[in-house]
């Protein structure tokens, strides 16, 4: 027998019970030979919208189906209900993808930009789901109907010209599987940039400094920056490393994004460019297991001014997050790399996602997306973790994370 499919629309006040009259409602229109094809609700400050594709034999018409519907007398509740025609599934090139974008407050100007980029490709949205509301805006949106490259380079453009930060990714299973999240130390996990820290403790700030320039400038690459920069602490005494620590800022939302990666299951690591005599014991007080840093020479109590080892460069970096995917077991397609400077870009290219965290333009270049807000746990976001699941206390540590 030849069906027909009937989309209905229930408006109004939510209450207690509400749901039972909506159900009691849609079971009176399958009772004619009805299948509930698919549903769904959303409430927002008190009213509710239910959808329900409804399929029935051809026999039964649109009026049988609103008369089924009237005689729930729905609208002594406050409740609307309409009945249409439901338009075929629509067919669109490649499957879901998924579109986070976040700012400090997301305006309906910028989500307008954003859908004309959307619609500019022929893609549909299909859900829109409010991540959260503080410290910042988010919200991710369910996309059909295109390929991803050309998604992303409809958005971006837009993106930018509003001021949201914004990610194109697929959607699946994969985002619900471990990942192993690795950041930056310095102007990443920390507000602070702890080769300064120790300049200003040796009374030296100005020369490294003037290194760091010239780093930047392209005179230097980063490793023999560093050992000019080391080579100036030569006979700091080591206690002075325990007082630059105590002077470290975390970044604002650096401990949530840790605790809660750790609630998930999740692996946070950290690679830098930084020292690991004065960023191990913070790590170890924040729960992350895996780090890679450089090592500073002590003897008799004091920095000799040399560097341990290979120093973690914009190479090793890379290097890192893929030895640590490795023996965590996440394939890189899994892992995330979140950092502000030039030394991150290798990192970054290489992670399946890469943040650039208040960048310069050129690490933005190099990453799939980048946020421009000073919260860490912002990163989040872009996992499709909502603020509701942060601060959901009654979710137990994941045993032995």
């Amino acid at each position: 027998m030849a069906s027909v499919s009937y989309l209905i629309t229930v408006s109004g006040p939510d209450r207690v019970g509400c749901g039972a009259e909506l159900w009691a409602a849609l079971e009176a229109v399958s009772e004619s030979g009805g299948v509930l094809a698919d549903v769904g609700q959303i409430t927002i400050r008190g009213s509710l919208v239910l959808c329900a594709d409804i399929v029935v034999p051809d026999t039964v018409s649109l009026e049988d189906v609103r008369a089924a519907l009237a005689r729930r007398d729905l609208e002594r509740d406050g409740l609307r209900a309409d009945v249409v025609l439901a338009h075929p599934e629509p067919q669109g090139a490649g499957g879901r993808l998924l579109v986070t974008l976040l700012a400090p407050e997301v305006s309906a100007a910028q989500l307008h930009r954003i859908f004309i980029g959307i619609a500019s490709v022929g893609a549909t949205c299909e859900r829109i789901v409010h991540l959260a509301k503080f410290p910042v805006d988010a919200y991710e949106l369910a996309v059909r109907g295109c390929d991803s490259d050309a998604l992303r380079a409809a958005v971006a453009d837009a993106a930018q010209e509003v001021g949201v930060d914004l990610a194109v990714q697929r959607a699946g299973l994969h985002r619900r599987a471990k990942h192993l999240v690795v950041m930056d130390a310095d102007s990443t996990l920390l507000q602070d940039e702890v080769i300064d820290l120790l300049a200003e403790a040796c009374d030296c700030a100005d020369e490294v400094a003037a290194i760091t320039e010239r780093a930047m400038a392209g005179e230097l690459d980063f490793a023999a920056s560093l050992r000019a920069r080391v080579a100036l602490l030569e006979g700091l005494p080591e206690s002075v490393l325990d007082d630059v620590r105590e002077r470290l800022r975390l970044s604002p939302g650096a401990r949530t994004l840790v605790r809660t990666l750790l609630r998930l299951g999740y692996v946070p690591a950290v690679v830098s460019g930084g020292f690991e005599e004065v960023l191990a014991p913070l790590l170890e007080e924040l729960g992350v297991a895996l780090w890679r840093a450089n090592r500073l020479e002590v003897e008799d109590g004091r920095l000799t001014g040399r560097v341990l080892g290979d120093i973690v460069d914009r190479a090793g970096k890379a290097r890192a997050l893929e030895a640590f995917a490795a023996e965590v077991g996440v394939p890189l397609a899994q892992t995330v790399a979140v950092g502000d400077g030039a030394n991150d870009i290798d990192m970054i290219s290489v992670a399946g996602l890469g943040i650039a965290f208040n960048a310069k333009p050129v690490v933005r270049a190099h990453a799939d997306t980048a946020l421009s807000v000073p919260y860490l746990d912002a990163v989040l976001y872009f996992l499709g973790i909502s603020r509701e699941e942060i601060d959901d206390g009654a979710l137990p540590p994941v045993e032995g994370a």
